[in-house]
């Protein structure tokens, strides 16, 4: 037993296997125990894979094949016939699923009747609930798998509908300008001399018997009389200028021009920002005519007024109000092109809060460290982006790997129709290393543990950290580690269930290029000094090396899921604590485990804890020694001198809190301060129950962490609902 727990030991801290008793796991084809449930995703329901809505009709633009099925499924699977319907159509949605795990992808509507066809040649029974469950479908777009290119398709598919919801706002604005300022241009010509005369009559008349009617004596009657006001040269001018900007221009595509709308989307920061540079003066110009035409054409333009003001406009960039009827650029850019001129591009983007919306894909989060010597790196540079990002004011953050892509699509959604700079950083899950495993086990993997977790930064959210940052899609955020059940069977073929951490360590045991890192222990050494690694991941300390009674390890299991024990190395133990400590730091910023907070509450409690204390010391009276007896009273003691005076006891009828025990939590202060205020120790009460509504005092009450606001009776008989409130408040009573 001592001759294995030192060999055990030698391979933590060198990284060598001296032993038959350990073989290095590169070569073996082990998986983490929690993935053995997850050999083949096809046969699991599960986010995957999306349709990209092409004509989201007001619904959502990125939907689940899962989702869809189990819409279609409550409206048809109903009755007798309920359980046949939802057995054909999961055959259906996994034959689906299959397709698009070969890359077979398409549109929804040429898989499913493909798949409808395979199914329902040899029985009718499969082709009736697939064809009545086929009426019911009402969306079709491309269906996407979670492989590399899914990033680049969903943010460019949500992009694009953005952008073309902005074309259609502005393809309005512009043609109601085109139509009314053209109209001011012909009510104007139509009341000149030539706009008069026998020619153009007979030309503006229209079908009819032109040989019997007198254009020329019509054109003598219209002469007479002469309009009070033509426009003036000035005015003609500008008008005929603003007709010209709005018909040539190229940021959208229009019926009134023949050039070549722009292109926004491109493969790199840098030209991201070139063409924002390039196209800036016409963009000014445009917007400069759409607010110049809005005043024409309601009759408000003032020259004298005006001109000096437009002179000016657009000489400091155009305020982001202005910038919302121009579309947004897309850069995609790879994670391993950011290293020189293109980190300085996007740094830019985001300091000076261009409209360029960014997309870093990372393909590979593990890599060898700058400093070389066998150091690893993990979302190294993903990290670097991060930290920047969330450091400039402005910037919509999304972080995320691609199998979480689902549940953060409306925040995506938003990110891209925001006014300013958005970065999405996306982790593919698709890399060199990872054997037999699909990248959305691989994001999967890095999600739960910690790798790369999910984040989101929205700057139009509110102005606190609290309303701007979220960690809401991580599983178990408030946990160093998220917790899982692993299920097996011992050796005497009894069920073992334990629960087990997913770390940073399981995350780079799925990855063969690092199994150098992980040693198989053979099963009769099981019991010697082998600890479970998320426990050894807490000890910060490496210690006396002479002293170390226990190695880390893990659960792993072969291809024929038999269970394996593996021991790793001591520096992908200190990259697990290193990780750890980063997602403390995210913790503390999404509100979770704040020290800050934290180190109030505990100086608050025990502030509380004296006070009371010092309550009960005052008011317990000496307890006198039986040894020594009292002086005899000159007289009787009066009543009132016998028993002190009582504190005189709160009414139940008024509102009133137990201002001692508050935790300061301010949740009574945010519904309403005129009701509730703090007193110099920061603990609420009850400062005027009259100056809000009794429904405030029962919300504060039941919104009270330790219940110690007391609503009373109701002031204001005339209150709606105060049957149904006074319920409530009973249990404050």
């Amino acid at each position: 037993m001592e001759a294995d727990l030192q060999a055990n030991v030698a391979f933590f801290l060198s990284g060598k296997a001296n032993t038959p008793n350990l073989e290095v796991i590169d070569r073996l084809n082990l998986r983490p125990a929690l993935f053995a449930s997850y050999r083949d995703l096809t046969r699991l329901r599960y986010d995957f894979p999306l349709v990209l809505v092409a004509e989201p009709a007001g619904g959502a633009c990125i939907e689940s094949l899962s989702g869809l099925i189990d819409g279609i499924l409550d409206k048809i699977a109903h009755g007798d016939d309920a359980g046949r319907i939802r057995k054909h159509l999961l055959r259906l949605e996994r034959h689906i699923r299959a397709q698009a795990a070969a890359g077979k992808g398409g549109k929804l509507s040429a898989l499913w009747d493909k798949a409808a066809r395979d199914l329902g040649k040899s029985d009718k029974a499969i082709a009736e609930s697939l064809a009545q469950a086929r009426a019911n479908l009402k969306v079709d777009g491309d269906v996407v798998d979670c492989d590399g290119a899914m990033p680049c398709q969903l943010i460019g598919h949500a992009w694009t509908l953005t952008q073309a919801s902005r074309a259609r706002r502005f393809g309005e604005i512009a043609d109601r300008l085109i139509v009314k300022l053209s109209d001011i241009l012909r009510a104007d010509f139509a009341n000149s001399n030539a706009g008069r005369s026998a020619d153009n009559l007979r030309q503006t008349f229209g079908s009819g018997p032109l040989d019997k009617f007198d254009f020329d004596a019509m054109s003598k009657l219209l002469s007479r009389s002469v309009p009070k006001e033509n426009l003036g040269k000035s005015r003609r001018k500008r008008i005929e200028w603003l007709l010209a900007t709005l018909k040539t221009q190229q940021f959208y595509p229009s019926s009134h021009s023949t050039s070549q709308p722009y292109s926004f989307a491109f493969d790199s920061c840098g030209d991201a920002i070139r063409a924002y540079r390039e196209r800036l003066p016409k963009a000014i110009e445009l917007a400069k005519a759409v607010a110049i035409g809005e005043l024409e054409v309601r009759g408000e333009y003032s020259e004298a007024k005006h001109d000096r003001l437009f002179e000016s406009f657009g000489e400091n960039g155009l305020d982001p109000r202005e910038m919302a009827i121009f579309p947004d650029y897309l850069a995609r850019v790879h994670a391993h092109q950011l290293p020189g001129g293109e980190l300085g591009a996007l740094t830019e983007i985001m300091s000076l809060n261009l409209p360029i919306k960014v997309l870093v894909q990372s393909d590979d989060i593990i890599e060898e460290s700058p400093i070389g010597n066998g150091h690893l790196a993990f979302a190294l540079r993903n990290r670097q982006l991060a930290r920047m990002a969330l450091g400039m004011v402005g910037v919509f953050v999304v972080q995320a790997p691609a199998s979480a892509l689902y549940r953060v699509r409306e925040k995506i959604v938003r990110g891209l129709d925001c006014s300013g700079p958005a970065l999405f950083s996306i982790f593919s899950g698709v890399v060199k290393g990872k054997g037999q495993l699909p990248p959305y086990l691989i994001g999967a993997a890095a999600l739960e543990s910690r790798v790369f977790p999910v984040f989101t930064m929205d700057p139009t959210a509110g102005n606190d950290w609290a309303s701007r940052f979220s960690l809401a899609a991580n599983p178990q955020a408030d946990l160093d580690w998220p917790i899982h059940c692993v299920a097996y069977q011992d050796e005497n073929c009894q069920s073992v269930v334990e629960d087990h951490p997913f770390t940073l360590i399981d995350f780079v045991a799925c990855d063969a290029r690092y199994g150098k890192f992980f040693a198989a222990v053979a099963k009769p050494h099981w019991q010697n000094g082998l600890a479970e690694a998320s426990g050894v991941i807490d000890n910060v300390e490496r210690g006396d090396i002479h002293c170390i009674d226990s190695v880390p390890s893990l659960l792993m299991v072969a291809p024929d899921n038999r269970l394996q024990k593996v021991i790793v190395v001591e520096k992908i133990v200190r990259e697990a604590r290193r990780c750890l400590s980063m997602w403390h730091s995210l913790q503390e910023l999404g509100g979770i485990h704040n020290s800050h907070a934290e180190k109030l509450l505990a100086r608050e409690k025990a502030a509380w804890e004296a006070s009371g204390a010092a309550i009960a010391t005052a008011a317990t009276p000496p307890i006198p020694d039986p040894a020594v007896t009292p002086p005899a009273p000159d007289s009787a003691p009066t009543a009132d001198a016998a028993f002190p005076e009582k504190e005189p006891e709160t009414s139940t009828d008024e509102a009133y809190i137990e201002t001692p025990r508050c935790a300061s939590c301010n949740e009574c202060i945010q519904i309403s301060a005129k009701i509730f205020a703090y007193n110099d120790n920061k603990q609420a009460y009850v400062k005027d129950a009259g100056a809000g509504t009794y429904a405030q005092l029962v919300e504060a009450a039941e919104n009270c962490q330790v219940a110690i606001i007391h609503p009373g009776k109701p002031r204001n008989a005339s209150e709606p609902g105060l049957d149904e409130l006074m319920k409530r408040a009973e249990a404050f009573a």
